[in-house]
């Protein structure tokens, strides 16, 4: 799976607010809905947070990859998002999260959604992939980044 096939500039953010996890939610939903109008802020903000309650997606060194099925969605989108301050997740290693690849999908995908969750979290296992998208300084770099840096691997 390319990134560039569920990720566009419009749907990546450098420099979001947030100070909690809610709050990064909620950012997040409008943001993707600014994209995405077909999508509700409220639907795409309560499948995030019904994801969460079954466990933390903080997948450790700072990243995040909240994901869930929607009813409405008729494909799969992801947004990428790299937040002002950290924020804490409930990540495995106990550390706060700065980005977060947020993962929309359509409700009966069930094996697409397993097969890119599983190439994000190879992605952002990458510490050289990480550390380019912590260097990005706006939100074009940060799509740039991780665009650029799947197709050179």
């Amino acid at each position: 799976m390319q990134l560039q096939s569920i990720l566009t500039p419009e749907r990546t953010l450098c420099g979001a607010p947030g100070s909690s996890k809610k709050r990064v939610f909620e950012t997040v939903a409008d943001f993707i809905c600014n994209d995405i109008p077909e999508l509700s802020t409220n639907e795409i903000f309560s499948a995030l947070i019904a994801r969460e309650k079954l466990g933390s997606t903080g997948v450790g060194n700072g990243i995040a990859i909240p994901h869930c099925r929607m009813k409405n969605c008729r494909s799969t989108f992801g947004a990428l998002i790299k937040l002002q301050q950290t924020v804490d997740f409930d990540a495995i290693d106990d550390h706060p999260v700065d980005i977060l690849f947020v993962l929309l999908v359509p409700e009966e995908s069930n094996q697409e959604h397993l097969q890119t969750l599983a190439t994000l979290a190879e992605l952002f296992d990458q510490t050289a992939f990480c550390k380019s998208l912590r260097n990005a300084q706006n939100s074009e770099a940060l799509y740039q980044s991780a665009i650029n840096f799947q197709q050179a691997a």
